[in-house]
C-alpha cells in the first residue's frame, strides 16, 4: 500500500463550493511539441528566456482557449541520469493508466465543471526539460485515452540518459509554475505535480522556488519513489513533505514498490481532481 503524507501550508479550507461553470468539451490532442526547452542556471532573467522557450515550443489547442475547468494539473517528470528504463516506464506508463482508470474518469465528470486541464513536461538539470502533453482539456474517457496516449508515446523511456546530469527540483517546480501562470483559461484549482526518485542536487535551491508557487496559490503535490538502498530513517517522501510540497492540502504518496505506482498514482490524482477550494474563478 502506498502511504500519504499531508501539510497544509496556506491553511485554506477544502470545504465549500464554486459557482458552477458550463461544462466544455475537449476537442482533440495538440501536436506535442519535441524541442527541448534550455534556460540559464542563474534565477536572474531566466524567467524571461524560459517563458519565450515554452511559448515557441508549446501549441496551446483551441479547447483550452475557452475552457473552464475544475483543476489544472502540470504533471513534472523526472528525466534525470538515475532514471533507468524501469523507472521510466513505471512514470510514462502510470501516468497513462492512472488518467484513464474508471476512479479518475469518475472524479472528473462529477465534479463542478466536468472538465480538467493537464500539462506533461520532462525535467532534469538545470537547462534541461522537455514538453510532452501541453495544455489539453479531460472532460471524459475519450479525452483522457487520447493524452495518454500521446504520454504513452512520447514520454521518457530512460534509454538514453546521457548529459542529463542531476536532479533540479527547483527547476521543476519554477517551470510548472511557469506553466500555470500562462495556463490559457479558468481553473479552480492549480497543481504542480510533481515525479521523482531523488533529492535537489542541482541548481538553485528549492525553497525560494517553492515559496514564490505557494504565493500564487499553487498546490505542489509529489510522488516520491524509493531507490532500493534508502534508508528507512532519510526517507525520500521525507524529505518531500518537509521541503517540497506546499499549498491549501499539499500531500506526498510514496510507492511501496514497482507494482504499487500505478495505484498511488491514481489515488493521487483522484485526491487531487476531487478536492475543492472555496475560491473564486
Amino acid at each position: 500500500m502506498c502511504a500519504t503524507v499531508h501539510q497544509d501550508v496556506t491553511g485554506l479550507s477544502v470545504t465549500g463550493s464554486f459557482h458552477e461553470q458550463p461544462r466544455m468539451r475537449g476537442k482533440g490532442i495538440p501536436k506535442p511539441a519535441k524541442r527541448s526547452v534550455r534556460w540559464p542556471a542563474k534565477r536572474v532573467n531566466s524567467y524571461f528566456g524560459l517563458a519565450g522557450a515554452l511559448a515557441a515550443s508549446m501549441f496551446w489547442g483551441p479547447q483550452a482557449h475557452a475552457a473552464d475547468v475544475d483543476v489544472a494539473i502540470v504533471f513534472a517528470v523526472d528525466f534525470s541520469s538515475s532514471i533507468d528504463p524501469k523507472i521510466a516506464d513505471l512514470q510514462r506508463e502510470g501516468h497513462a493508466a492512472a488518467l484513464t482508470s474508471p476512479e479518475i474518469i469518475a472524479a472528473i465528470t462529477r465534479n463542478y465543471v466536468g472538465c480538467i486541464s493537464v500539462a506533461y513536461f520532462e525535467w532534469s538539470s538545470p537547462g534541461h526539460a522537455r514538453t510532452v502533453l501541453p495544455w489539453t482539456n479531460i472532460c471524459g474517457l475519450e479525452d483522457a485515452r487520447a493524452a495518454a496516449s500521446v504520454i504513452s508515446k512520447e514520454g521518457d523511456t530512460g534509454i538514453t540518459r546521457r548529459g542529463r546530469r542531476g536532479t533540479s527540483v527547483s527547476s521543476a517546480i519554477d517551470i510548472g509554475s511557469l506553466l500555470l501562470d500562462q495556463f490559457p483559461g479558468k481553473a479552480a484549482r492549480k497543481v504542480i505535480d510533481i515525479s521523482s526518485n531523488g533529492e535537489n542536487n542541482d541548481g538553485l535551491p528549492v525553497q525560494p522556488s517553492r515559496l514564490n508557487a505557494i504565493a500564487k496559490g499553487y498546490t505542489i503535490n509529489a510522488i516520491a519513489i524509493p531507490m532500493e538502498d534508502e534508508s528507512p530513517d532519510n526517507t525520500l517522501a521525507s524529505y518531500f513533505a518537509k521541503s517540497v510540497i506546499g499549498g491549501s492540502q499539499a500531500f506526498v504518496i510514496t510507492p511501496k514498490g514497482p507494482d504499487d505506482y500505478v495505484m498511488a498514482l491514481r489515488r493521487k490524482l483522484v485526491t487531487e481532481v476531487s478536492m475543492n477550494v472555496d475560491r473564486p474563478l
